[in-house]
């Protein structure tokens, strides 16, 4: 299950909405082994698509050493769906490198129709997750979030 922060659901809905048509994706950190999302992270698209996203090379170069350098990981990997359903498309799954990640898809050619969703992804297997929508952390994790 991923329990998330509502700043950070509507962090992504509005960098998916404003981004859209193009898919939108990012990254939210939080502590190596913590599972708790805390820092979002918009990323660019190097593809610059409405039905693929690519992180830019040399800016995830750079926030995956950021990350290391702060004892981070991505805890969470979006991206939006601009005309399908919010379920990983095949490239979703083959790309999908980071197996203790959510990975959250905002769609955004139904969004008030279809909900933000959420699912693991290890060895090419998907496997959809509850999305728990939390109002505040303890308040200690508030003041490290980023939204």
């Amino acid at each position: 299950m991923l329990t998330i922060h509502s700043k950070l659901i509507a962090a992504m809905i509005t960098q998916a909405l404003t981004d859209h048509p193009i898919e939108t994706c990012g990254i939210i950190a939080g502590p190596t082994g913590s599972n708790l999302p805390l820092r979002l992270i918009p990323m660019r698209n190097a593809a610059q698509a409405e039905n693929f996203f690519m992180f830019d090379p040399q800016q995830q170069l750079q926030v995956w050493k950021e990350m290391s350098a702060r004892h981070e990981e991505p805890i969470v990997i979006y991206h939006s769906h601009t005309n399908s359903q919010a379920y990983p498309s095949r490239s979703d799954v083959e790309l999908a490198t980071e197996p203790q990640a959510h990975y959250v898809i905002i769609p955004t050619y139904h969004l008030y129709n279809e909900e933000v969703r959420s699912f693991r992804i290890v060895d090419q297997m998907v496997i959809e997750e509850r999305v728990r929508i939390v109002q505040q952390y303890q308040p200690e994790l508030e003041l490290q979030m980023v939204a």
